[in-house]
């Protein structure tokens, strides 16, 4: 599954870090990794928090362009660019910007088909919190709810 999100971001990496010359071309696989990572570092994070129902909230409606779940992605890579990547605030921002809401799109759109059972919730969920077991009950509870 991580491997599957890498390459989700690297294929929406083109004009934000792939054509972007203000990301140094011998960084680029790691700014895309980083990317990655922040994405699973903010799912994890409103997971231990106890904030599982949020999550199910975001991915069952498509409108996300504009919550905090995205918005909390988006500041946690940007503080990434800027920190191990010496960029300025407004730079790691606005690639942050148009690399981020469009990955989490794509992501909470494949969570939800059918063809794709490695990005289903129930198993990023899984992956995420280490524990490998099945979440399908619990999400579906949730859903409820």
């Amino acid at each position: 599954m991580f491997e599957k999100l890498f390459l989700l971001v690297k294929n929406n990496a083109g004009a934000a870090v792939m054509n972007n010359p203000l990301v140094a071309e011998k960084h680029r696989e790691a700014v895309i990794n980083d990317a990655s990572s922040s994405i699973i570092e903010v799912l994890k994070n409103h997971m231990e928090s106890g904030k599982l129902k949020d999550l199910v909230k975001y991915f069952q409606f498509s409108a996300i362009y504009d919550n905090p779940l995205i918005t909390s992605v988006v500041n946690r890579f940007a503080n990434k660019l800027n920190n191990f990547y010496n960029m300025d605030t407004p730079t790691a921002m606005s690639i942050a910007g148009k690399l981020i809401p469009p990955v989490m799109h794509q992501l909470m759109e494949e969570s939800k088909g059918e063809h794709n059972k490695e990005f289903a919730l129930s198993a990023i969920l899984s992956k995420i919190s280490g524990n490998g077991g099945d979440m399908t009950m619990l999400l579906s509870q949730l859903r409820t709810a």
